[in-house]
C-alpha cells in the first residue's frame, strides 16, 4: 500500500509538471488552425501567458463597505502572497492583457479574414456568437473575491459545435471569434452590473475566473474544430 501511494503521488507531480507543456502544445496547435505561421503562434501564445499577470484599470466604482483587495492584484499575484491585503471602499474595473486584449484582438483579426474570403460569414459569425453569448450569460455566476466566474469547457464545445455545423469549411476560425467573443460579452460586459453586488477589491474583464472562459474557451474551440 505505501508503495501504491507513492506511485500515485509521483504520477500526480509528473502531471502537475507536464501540464504547461500539454496547454502550450494545444494553444500551438489551435493557433496554428487559424493560419497563423509557428513564430506568430508561439509568440500570441508567449503573450497570452504573459499578459495575463497584466490588468489595465479603466474605472471604479464606489462602495459603502469596506472590500478586500490584493496589493498585487494588478500584476495578477493574488496567489503568491495571499496574507497581503488592503481594505478600500470601491472596486476597479479593469481589462486584462492576455485573457481580453491579446485573444480579442485576434478574434477581429479572423473575423476580418471571415470577411475577406465571404461576407456571408458576417451571418454565421453573428449566430455563433450570439449562441454563445447566451449561454455565457446565463451560466456564468458573481463571485466574491473574484468576480465573474464560469465554467470552463462549456462554452468552448458550443463554440466548436456550432461552427462545425454552421461553417465546416471554415471551423477553426469561427469557433475561435464564437469562444472568445460569447464569454467577453455574456460572462463578462453584460454582468457588470452585477459587480456591485460583491464584495471585491477588483474585478478583472479577462482575468480571474473569466481567464479560462475567455482564452480557453476561445483555443479549445478552434482546436476542437
Amino acid at each position: 500500500m505505501p508503495q501504491l501511494g507513492c506511485l500515485f503521488l509521483l504520477l500526480i507531480v509528473t502531471l502537475i509538471v507536464l501540464l504547461p507543456f500539454l496547454f502550450a502544445q494545444i494553444f500551438v496547435t489551435a493557433l496554428a488552425k487559424l493560419r497563423l505561421a509557428p513564430d506568430t503562434a508561439l509568440l500570441m501564445v508567449m503573450g497570452i501567458f504573459l499578459g495575463s499577470a497584466i490588468n489595465i484599470p479603466i474605472t471604479k466604482i464606489a462602495r459603502h463597505e469596506d472590500v478586500v483587495m490584493h496589493p498585487l492584484a494588478m500584476f495578477g499575484m493574488m496567489h503568491w502572497l495571499p496574507q497581503l491585503r488592503r481594505i478600500k471602499r470601491e472596486t476597479i474595473i479593469a481589462v486584462n492583457v492576455g485573457g481580453c486584449l491579446i485573444p480579442a484582438s485576434l478574434a477581429l483579426y479572423e473575423t476580418l479574414q471571415l470577411l475577406a474570403v465571404s461576407g456571408s460569414y458576417l451571418f454565421i459569425l453573428a449566430i455563433s456568437v450570439g449562441i454563445n453569448t447566451v449561454v455565457c450569460y446565463w451560466f456564468a455566476q458573481p463571485v466574491e473575491g473574484i468576480g465573474i466566474a464560469m465554467p470552463a469547457f462549456l462554452p468552448p464545445l458550443v463554440a466548436a459545435s456550432s461552427a462545425l455545423l454552421l461553417a465546416p469549411e471554415e471551423a477553426p476560425a469561427v469557433a475561435f471569434v464564437a469562444g472568445v467573443l460569447g464569454p467577453l460579452i455574456g460572462a463578462d460586459l453584460l454582468h457588470l452590473r452585477d459587480i456591485p453586488r460583491i464584495a471585491t477589491g477588483m474585478a478583472s474583464i479577462g482575468g480571474a475566473g473569466t481567464f479560462d472562459g475567455i482564452v480557453l474557451s476561445g483555443v479549445l474551440a478552434a482546436y476542437l474544430a
